[in-house]
């Protein structure tokens, strides 16, 4: 099988990563297949389905439709149904097929997924995805685990994927991502909280002049701020969710998840500032860090002057 080449994808999931892995696929000649709930669902359905259209794929209703044929099944779900998705696909699976699940959740996640694929005889490889897809699209870094994961790292390439295999065992790829995201989505909920306190005693540009003396290639005084914000502020809910499952690689090795779960309640919190506020932070527009604090800061002045004259009227 492995020279056979990869000419049909079912992608689970049509968000994000699904919405630009698919119109890229189909880009490519290939036959791509996409299942997502929201198919289903109003008032998304017609959304979805034009969506579907656009990008030149077949949007099917049914994980059974959408799996049917394929060489390659991809998973691009939430975090939180990454495993029930598997245990739904696994009964269409069949050998000869690759099961590739590109979320980003716990090892321990992980090895469940694999159990629940094992059934079918089906390859089940994890992926570990190491940047943002937007950018990069299908040649964002990918890494990959299990028994099979060099031959399939091959295969991925030949479509146009930038895979590395890192490990025959599954749960490697996915504790290299989670570990890096400690850093990388800390150093976001840090940041934002340094700096919403700092803008609120005017005291920002000093403690930006001097994070960047003492880390001049950074870009402190530059760009870097407005990007691991605008990170936070686009998809915190979604970065508050991989960092709970950070924390549970974390926990199961025996240590306490301290910073993971404060960095997921930072994100979480400014998803929900945002919402609760009517803000809109769209990918593409140029992000102003400076001009989100603000705004949440006005907002929250008028909440408080409003429930204190409830108070007073009382």
């Amino acid at each position: 099988m492995d020279a056979d080449p990869i000419r049909h994808i079912a992608l689970i999931g049509f968000g994000e990563v699904g919405g630009i892995f698919g119109r890229d696929f189909a880009a490519e000649g290939l036959s791509v297949s996409v299942c997502d709930i929201l198919f289903a669902a109003e008032p998304m359905r017609a959304v979805m389905l034009a969506k579907a259209k656009t990008a030149g794929v077949r949007a099917c209703e049914t994980l059974e439709e959408a799996i049917g044929g394929a060489e390659l099944v991809i998973s691009a779900v939430t975090v939180s149904s990454a495993a029930a998705v598997a245990r739904n696909a696994a009964p269409f699976l069949r050998s000869g097929q690759t099961y590739l699940d590109v979320n980003s959740v716990s090892p321990e996640t992980k090895c469940k997924i694999a159990a629940a694929v094992q059934p079918s005889m089906a390859d089940f490889i994890e992926a570990a995805v190491m940047a943002p897809v937007a950018p990069q699209r299908l040649h964002v870094p990918m890494l990959l685990g299990g028994a099979r994961a060099e031959a399939v790292a091959a295969r991925l390439q030949s479509i146009g994927m930038n895979a590395k295999a890192v490990s025959e065992r599954i749960g490697v790829a996915s504790a290299i991502k989670m570990c890096r995201s400690i850093v990388i989505k800390g150093l976001e909920a840090i940041t934002l909280e340094s700096m919403l306190t700092a803008r609120r005693y005017g005291a920002e540009d000093q403690v930006l002049a001097s994070l960047a003396a003492t880390y001049p290639e950074m870009g402190w005084d530059s760009t870097l701020p407005d990007y691991l914000i605008s990170r936070a502020a686009e998809h915190g809910k979604r970065r508050a969710a991989e960092m709970r499952e950070a924390a549970q690689t974390i926990a199961d090795v025996g240590l306490e998840p301290w910073t993971a779960l404060a960095t997921a309640q930072r994100q979480d919190w400014l998803a929900q500032e945002i919402a609760s506020h009517g803000l809109t932070v769209r990918a593409g527009v140029t992000f102003s860090w400076q001009e989100l604090a603000d705004a949440i800061a006005n907002r929250s002045r008028l909440q408080e002057k409003s429930q204190e004259q409830v108070r007073v009227q009382r």
